[in-house]
């Protein structure tokens, strides 16, 4: 089964995929990200993979003939690419130089570009799932890129509240957090030319770190070739950061929030930025999303922002000793 189906209690589409759930657990000997697998080229840098197991596809079966009024199905429509990093089986994203990642940037631009031409097509969503405590299975360095035939209720709810800043301020609501931020100066971790790498004012998690373009740019196609060299540079300071805290392998959700495609014109008030989710709070122990930000949305940082940010701070500068 793979299909969509309504929330009508938050207006929200939700992809029921129960093929997912008989993907084969993969050898401990044997990985299909490797040259030698006969899956991938036996030479490559980074590499576009089609998802073996989607939850989303251009050619999408029928949806189950349970619909009722108030409980709409649709089909589940949409793509879903996995994005190598390395043919390197154990090398992390930090240890990957930046020349290298530049290529990764490179490649998530060209699929977007390609995924937008796809008119059904109306949101792009590039991401990174690190970790076993996040649910990886497969430990080759990887990201994935979903293409949704619908705007997902995050997306939508940040849209809406950007173009309400924008309607009520007539400027960019991100435009302005980063201009605090940078007036304030305590939350930011890293800073170059182009982006900044921030603890947000609201984090709702002890190390969850912002990366946001300081020009007004809503997405990847727009950056110029030092730009992304750029991106590339502060993704892996950012993700070896976390890495340099504890002395181990971070583990994050990585989230590229863009403007959706095919859906209008969203250049006055969106603009790029990427969401790092470590559910980690300490060494050993984990954040959990209990009752109150599971069930109620109603989110509880157990840390000050501004403490965790001079913490992070210090962790940036031992891996830039490294």
């Amino acid at each position: 089964m793979a299909e969509l189906r309504w929330n009508p209690l938050i207006k929200d589409w939700v992809m029921i995929a129960s093929h997912r759930q008989n993907r084969p657990q993969m050898p401990k000997d044997w990985c299909p990200f490797c040259p030698g697998s006969g899956k991938v080229p036996e030479h490559y840098e980074v590499y576009k993979y089609d998802n073996d197991f989607p939850a989303l596809s251009q050619d999408p079966p029928v949806p189950d003939d349970v619909a009722t009024d108030i409980y709409k199905t649709r089909e589940a429509y949409g793509k879903c690419e996995v994005i190598l990093y390395s043919p390197e089986h154990t090398v992390t994203l930090p240890e990957l130089p930046v020349d290298h990642i530049k290529k990764l940037v490179d490649l998530w631009t060209e699929r977007f570009v390609e995924m937008k031409k796809d008119e059904k097509i109306k949101y792009v969503f590039i991401f990174e799932n690190r970790g076993e405590v996040v649910g990886v299975t497969m430990p080759h360095p990887h990201g994935q890129i979903y293409g949704y035939s619908f705007i997902p209720k995050k997306l939508e709810l940040e849209l809406e509240a950007c173009k309400e800043h924008y309607d009520t301020k007539h400027s960019c609501l991100i435009c302005d957090m980063i201009k605090d931020e940078m007036e304030f100066g305590k939350r930011i971790i890293i800073e170059n030319e182009d982006f900044i790498a921030f603890l947000p004012f609201f984090s709702e998690y002890p190390y969850g770190m912002y990366i946001a373009s300081k020009k007004h740019k809503q997405n990847l196609t727009q950056f110029s070739d030092s730009e992304k060299y750029n991106l590339a540079k502060i993704i892996k300071e950012t993700a070896g950061t976390m890495d340099a805290l504890f002395d181990y392998p971070f583990p994050y959700m990585m989230c590229m929030h863009q403007d959706p495609v095919n859906s209008g014109d969203f250049s006055e008030y969106y603009h790029f930025h990427i969401e790092f989710f470590p559910p980690m709070r300490s060494a050993e122990k984990q954040k959990f999303n209990a009752s109150s930000e599971t069930g109620a949305w109603a989110h509880c940082n157990p840390t000050a922002p501004e403490e965790k940010a001079e913490e992070l701070r210090e962790a940036y500068k031992r891996f830039l000793s490294k």
